[in-house]
């Protein structure tokens, strides 16, 4: 059990019988009143954002979460098949518990977050960043760098990407997984 005032980004907490992780949480001090935390909590299974206002001093049940590497063998129908980097087990994890699935590739290695006291596995987080390469976009003509225009190109992923008008086929970008937003160039 932890108290309401002891949340901070990250923090896993088990309510209404679901788990939750803390995005975001505000301290607050009204000037009549009582002490209170708002925080912004999403679900794990669901994905949905809750807020919700805990009393200071509120006792909550948290939850010991654990991050461990593993590396992306292939898709099985929905699942997809991840290898334990240091036991070498494998375990399959459904699309929708996968942040970021469109951009997994083949021997990628992703953090695997799973409940410690009942090791079922929460969710499977690739990381913020990634870099792709371009197999199919319009070509860029030069000049074409004044104005924030975007044109969609295909990663070699299969992921659709919006990128400036500059960017060529063959380029490496890098891309934010959470949004499938274009980053930038990869310098060779």
């Amino acid at each position: 059990m932890i108290n309401a005032q002891d949340i901070k980004i990250g923090t896993a907490i088990r309510m209404d019988g679901k788990l939750y992780f803390c995005i975001d949480f505000l301290h607050v001090k009204p000037g009549k009143g009582n002490t209170f935390m708002r925080t912004k909590l999403k679900d794990v299974v669901d994905g949905y954002v809750l807020e919700r206002r805990f009393n200071i001093g509120e006792k909550l049940e948290d939850v010991r979460v654990e991050r461990r590497p593993y590396q992306y063998l292939y898709q099985e129908g929905d699942d997809y098949l991840f290898m334990n980097q240091e036991t070498f087990d494998q375990i399959p994890i459904p699309k929708e518990q996968i942040t970021g699935v469109a951009f997994l590739t083949e021997g990628m290695v992703i953090d695997v977050v799973s409940d410690a006291s009942t090791d079922t596995v929460l969710y499977g987080e690739l990381p913020v960043k990634v870099q792709g390469k371009i197999v199919y976009t319009e070509p860029g003509l030069k000049g074409d760098t004044a104005t924030n225009t975007l044109k969609p190109a295909t990663l070699e992923c299969g992921a659709e990407v919006k990128v400036p008008l500059f960017i060529n086929e063959g380029e490496v970008i890098e891309v934010d997984t959470r949004d499938g937003s274009y980053v930038g160039r990869v310098k060779a």
